[in-house]
């Protein structure tokens, strides 16, 4: 079974799908709604699988109430504009449906969900949350399959992973998409400091440090220990009163 949210600020929208959705009985239509601020609390909500999501809506675009989701579910497009396909398909959508569209046009978008090959980081969704402000207080991270928003205070440490970076939480750790310098830019520098080339650590989740002669070792409140290289050192020396 597939939970099914239907947005669209259309009453004839939100019917045409339901319509077409009867030839599918696995989906299972959780709820709907008619503009963004309702698509975001019904979403973040019930979770679900898929969203057929229309674009242009009275308080919140399409785009937006992505931003503010806390799992990224999959996406069906609906909407009467063709200028947003490049946009959709940047945040990879599973399909795009131009109004009006047939059952057969509808059935193919089933099709593409059902196959399965559209996993993975959603670059531009990943854009969407963390340009939404120059410190924003939520991420968006990938927990095994699924795409989730973390509240940046939940992280104790970053750490570089290749082109990617690891957030480590009390109990769990997720991958982002962005490079560690990218993230040192776009976390709070008040409250995240850079410690080492592969490192940052939230400093408010220090438990202690010890010194050596050359260096330190941060105790995160979770147990990690976090190393702190020569040349970052200065930054833990204004932390020490």
């Amino acid at each position: 079974m597939k939970k099914v949210i239907i947005v669209d600020d259309e009453q004839s929208g939100r019917t045409l799908i339901k319509g077409y959705l009867k030839a599918y009985p696995q989906m299972i239509l959780m709820g709907e709604a008619n503009n963004g601020v309702d698509a975001i609390k019904i979403i973040n909500e019930f979770k679900p699988d898929l969203v057929f999501l229309d674009i242009q809506m009275p308080g919140l675009t399409g785009f937006e109430v992505i931003g503010n989701l806390e799992e990224i579910p999959e996406i069906i497009f609906s909407t009467a504009y063709d200028k947003y396909a490049m946009q959709a398909f940047e945040v990879h959508a599973v399909d795009y449906l131009l109004k009006p569209y047939t059952k057969d046009r509808f059935a193919k978008a089933i099709e593409k969900f059902q196959s399965n090959e559209h996993n993975g980081i959603l670059p531009l969704a990943s854009e969407i949350i963390m340009e939404k402000e120059k410190y924003p207080d939520r991420i968006l991270v990938q927990s095994g399959r699924k795409l989730v928003t973390i509240a940046t205070e939940e992280i104790q440490r970053v750490e570089a992973d290749g082109d990617y970076s690891r957030m480590v939480t009390e109990k769990h750790q997720f991958l982002s998409n962005y490079g560690i310098s990218k993230l040192e830019d776009k976390l709070d520098p008040s409250t995240f400091i850079r410690v080492h080339r592969s490192s940052i650590i939230n400093i408010k989740k220090v438990s202690s440090l010890e010194r050596y002669s050359s260096s330190y070792d941060v105790k995160m409140n979770n147990g990690d220990v976090v190393r702190v290289s020569r040349g970052y050192m200065d930054n833990i020396k204004k932390l020490i009163y």
